[in-house]
């Protein structure tokens, strides 16, 4: 069983209030108060048994260095890191909502209409925090349901930083210093070029948010499969379905523009999230769901 932290118990001056849900199996996150203000934060920390292993701490560490840069809306904002060698975590503002991924698998039918109702509003909000991190010269390589934060307003927040890779120009010297390593990633949003650990720009994750509203509007994602390695080679040599074909409300335009981010070559994709929330701004993602006027800013 994992281990849980007791209301009112400190870490790092701050007090637990409850856990706010499981962020993998080797960290937890809680929502905490600080005493001095009585504000509100959220709080990830390594799990006690985990809290010594290297390469657990880099990755936590490595995500607060991430989201410490970043300060946008629609990303979550990190506020500061702790390296204790008995709790190693990170603060962040805390954002009460549950995740994209969990109203997905949710069988009550107000999640399935939020869904429906809001998706425009999140697609557009999760492709402005990705243009944003993209511009700050990060790929987030894990653009997924489960990393899309979302409060009943439909105000979303992107999550999770511990493998996005900072954009590296392609040089013959950056190829010929670069050694490739084992891809990381979750298997079913990986792009082709993320699985075979090439170097990846901004495009990567439009294949991976193009995978990520696909499942949304569709309720399945494009590829499914017995083994994590059938589904990794149906990133590079099956051609997805149409999303229409699991839900006939999509409409032809959004079926048209998610098919285009899902482009097996990177320069078959749209350049930048500019160029996406163009398109997006232009479409209706279901024929039973009257759109809002939008304005000209993203």
């Amino acid at each position: 069983m994992a281990f849980v932290a007791d209301a009112n118990e400190m870490i790092g001056g701050y007090r637990i209030k409850n856990q706010v849900g499981s962020a993998g199996q080797f960290s937890q996150v809680y929502e905490v108060i600080e005493p001095n203000s009585n504000r509100h934060f959220a709080m990830k920390v390594l799990l006690p048994e985990h809290a010594d292993n290297s390469e657990h701490r880099r990755m936590l560490f490595h995500e607060a260095d991430v989201g410490i840069k970043m300060r946008h809306e629609n990303v979550i904002n990190i506020i500061k890191v702790s390296k204790s060698d008995a709790t190693p975590h990170f603060i962040m503002e805390y954002f009460p909502s549950g995740s994209l991924g969990g109203r997905l698998r949710s069988k009550e039918p107000r999640d399935k209409e939020f869904l429906k109702t809001q998706a425009k509003k999140i697609f557009k909000q999760v492709a402005t925090g990705l243009a944003y991190m993209n511009a700050s010269g990060y790929v987030h390589c894990d653009m997924k349901p489960d990393n899309i934060l979302v409060n009943a307003l439909g105000q979303a927040k992107i999550i999770d930083f511990a493998i996005a890779k900072k954009i590296v120009k392609p040089t013959f010297f950056s190829k010929m210093l670069r050694k490739k390593r084992r891809p990381m990633g979750t298997h079913s949003y990986m792009s082709p070029e993320q699985i075979k650990d090439d170097m990846l720009d901004g495009r990567a994750d439009i294949y991976s948010y193009g995978i990520t509203i696909y499942e949304l509007a569709a309720g399945r994602p494009p590829f499914r499969g017995a083994s994590k390695q059938e589904i990794l080679g149906k990133h590079f040599l099956e051609k997805p379905a149409s999303p229409i074909g699991y839900n006939a409300d999509i409409t032809e335009d959004f079926s048209a523009f998610v098919l285009k981010l899902l482009a097996k070559k990177p320069e078959d994709r749209p350049k930048t999230f500019h160029q996406v929330l163009i398109d997006l701004k232009k479409i209706k993602v279901f024929k039973s769901v009257h759109d809002e006027p939008e304005d000209d800013t993203y």
